[in-house]
């Protein structure tokens, strides 16, 4: 059942068209626990206030499924003007892209143009930028873009999942670039790809503490208490400096642990999503956890104070909507 759940919320986060009609919606199916605001003016409080409590963050300004030129151009003034105003607030901030938002799908030499600005920018003010790892079609191309703009920018890096048979051997190659390590978001098959969660998490631990044994700094991204026990366990054995890597969790994730983390003394990152193209995002987050299904239910049909809202048949009827958008997508697919 729980794969089942997963690959539901999986083949809705890669629908156009449901993406397309979740713009028009809002934050109507309860994404605003996840995904921070609309534009960058509305997150800054946001992060500010994090930064208060010792907590660093990074930007996504959510966006993917770009294949037009133009769009591909506005997503990238976004983005500068993110490092804008991350550099005249003075936050504790870098940020996170998708090539895909950038031109990847459209042409590889225009998308290494357009982070080629983005990275100029980002160089000037002194702001690291992650490259985010997408589905697994976008591997290769994206680390082959990564070497390229490493060259230049060594203000850059990206992201290994370690549900992929490979990401042993990349890590090895990546030894001296910023990583972020995460398990993995996307379905894959299992020619590529661990498939059961025991498989996974060992695969995690394992590239995870042969990474703190490395030069490099690195982000480890999990919700996972257990693991992140036992990294915290396996730092203090081997006396491994609490600068050389971080703690990061995604915004609206088991936020009870961020501030615990820092007083601990470690270093600990939000990742903070942001803009009007958040469904994809949303729904991966879902399939990763299908229990905070229960949280967005909430959240649509109940108030702070546990009564039902007045108007839950419009909220319910879109989160509907979108459910029979995909099945209707799926089965022509089907015949």
């Amino acid at each position: 059942m729980g794969n089942l759940t997963r690959e539901f919320f999986i083949g809705l986060s890669n629908n156009k068209v449901l993406n397309a009609n979740a713009k028009k919606w809002g934050f109507r199916l309860g994404a605003e626990k996840f995904v921070a605001g609309i534009d960058i003016v509305g997150v800054v409080e946001t992060v500010r206030q994090l930064n208060t409590r010792g907590i660093s963050c990074t930007l996504d300004n959510l966006g993917e499924f770009i294949l037009d030129r133009s769009e591909a151009l506005v997503a990238k003034d976004e983005i500068i003007q993110m490092l804008e105003t991350i550099h005249e607030e003075s936050l504790d901030c870098h940020v996170s892209l998708k090539l895909t938002q950038l031109g990847l799908d459209i042409d590889k030499e225009f998308c290494i143009e357009t982070m080629s600005e983005i990275l100029e920018k980002a160089a000037a003010y002194n702001i690291f930028i992650n490259i985010d790892m997408e589905k697994y079609i976008h591997y290769e191309k994206t680390l082959e873009i990564l070497d390229v703009l490493r060259k230049k920018y060594p203000l850059v890096g990206t992201v290994i999942q370690t549900y992929l048979y490979r990401a042993e051997e990349d890590l090895k190659q990546l030894e001296h670039v910023r990583i972020r390590m995460v398990k993995g978001a996307y379905k894959e098959s299992e020619a590529v790809a661990f498939q059961t969660k025991e498989d996974i998490d060992e695969n995690f631990i394992k590239l995870a503490k042969q990474r703190l044994l490395g030069s490099a700094f690195t982000s480890i991204a999990t919700h996972d208490h257990r693991i992140i026990n036992e990294m915290k366990a396996f730092v203090n054995e081997n006396n491994i400096s609490k600068d050389k890597f971080e703690f990061q969790m995604l915004y609206g994730f088991r936020t009870e642990m961020h501030d615990e983390l820092v007083k601990e003394g470690y270093k600990f990152c939000t990742y903070i999503p942001f803009g009007t193209d958040w469904f994809g995002y949303f729904m991966r987050r879902l399939a990763e956890r299908p229990q905070n299904l229960n949280l967005v239910m909430r959240d649509v049909f109940y108030t702070k104070e546990n009564k039902l809202k007045k108007s839950p048949i419009i909220t319910g009827a879109a989160a509907f909507s979108l459910f029979v958008l995909w099945r209707k997508k799926r089965s022509k697919k089907l015949v």
